[in-house]
């Protein structure tokens, strides 16, 4: 498997022959020009997940690929978006799509919780090849191999940051949802999600926009 970090949430994963490019949001870039791609996702309404500008090119340039995005955000989207609920499976050429989660992670409890649909990008009897939680800290019931792992938000500590990479415990953790930080910040934030990852996870961090082999 092959993965790219295009800034911010935005993650391009390539396995068995299909490409899938994650949240292409306002705080991304690199991915403009992306052809060939089998499916755009994304997990939620926020524009640093979903850049509504660029997004109508990026889905021209790829008119075969399979649309999703969280019920809320397909609905605003229209035209061939697919909405992705807890519970849902979609195949992409060689890879399963399972939709887990649902909510938002809570910003503040004055500002309304909006869908948050995580994926689970898996192939055969490999069901979590790669997770991306969009911004929410949900963990899912099976193992999971790669995870992004949102590195810093709004709407979280860094404690929680760490008990949900705890839990979940993948074999490989990169850090994502990084946008916000400073060069000093990163490095503080990155460590420490480091130093306490449990010691069965890989923690990663890789350059953007340089790809990746993960296997």
């Amino acid at each position: 498997m092959r993965v790219t970090h295009f800034h911010h949430s935005c993650v391009l994963v390539e396995a068995e022959g299909t490409t899938v490019l994650f949240d292409p949001g306002s705080f991304s870039h690199g991915f403009e020009g992306l052809t060939g791609l089998d499916a755009i996702v994304i997990t939620h309404q926020h524009p640093d997940h979903v850049d509504v500008d660029r997004l109508p090119s990026l889905v021209e340039a790829n008119p075969g690929a399979t649309l999703l995005a969280d019920p809320t955000t397909a609905a605003q989207l229209g035209g061939g978006w697919h909405a992705a609920a807890a519970g849902d499976t979609f195949t992409i050429g060689g890879l399963t799509a399972r939709a887990v989660g649902g909510r938002h992670a809570i910003i503040h409890p004055d500002i309304p919780q909006i869908d948050n649909t995580s994926f689970l990008l898996g192939s055969g009897d490999r069901p979590a090849r790669f997770y991306h939680p969009g911004d929410a800290l949900f963990v899912p019931d099976v193992d999971v191999e790669v995870l992004g792992v949102p590195a810093n938000a709004p709407w979280a500590k860094l404690s929680e940051t760490v008990d949900f990479l705890r839990a979940v415990k993948p074999r490989r953790a990169v850090p994502i949802h990084d946008a916000l930080l400073s060069d000093f910040g990163a490095s503080i934030y990155l460590g420490q999600l480091g130093r306490l990852a449990d010691p069965a996870t890989e923690f990663l961090p890789f350059p953007d926009e340089v790809p990746v082999e993960l296997d």
